[in-house]
């Protein structure tokens, strides 16, 4: 199974979320599902969540797409990171 683990800090999560939930079409596109979404405890500002990865190379142009960067920048996206991984779900 391939994820992709992601962290943005950003501005505002309010308006963070109701731009990223605006991508969803767009992202299943780029055969990315969200799986899990968490915020920090400490700092509610701070946003983790993964997706599962249907096609690398999709997704992989999705995110260096520019529009994927000007789309960061309205949402309100400070810094962030993400990266893409393998394994299999232990279900628990």
């Amino acid at each position: 199974m391939l994820t992709m683990l992601v962290r943005n800090r950003v501005e505002n999560y309010t308006r963070w979320k109701k731009v990223f939930d605006a991508q969803d079409p767009a992202a299943r596109q780029a055969g990315l599902r969200l799986t899990d979404l968490w915020r920090d405890i400490e700092d509610p500002n701070n946003v983790f969540f993964m997706l599962h990865v249907g096609d690398l190379e999709k997704a992989r142009a999705f995110l260096a797409d520019p529009g994927s960067a000007e789309i960061g920048k309205i949402s309100g996206v400070i810094d962030g990171e993400f990266h893409f991984l393998e394994g299999e779900s232990l279900g628990l």
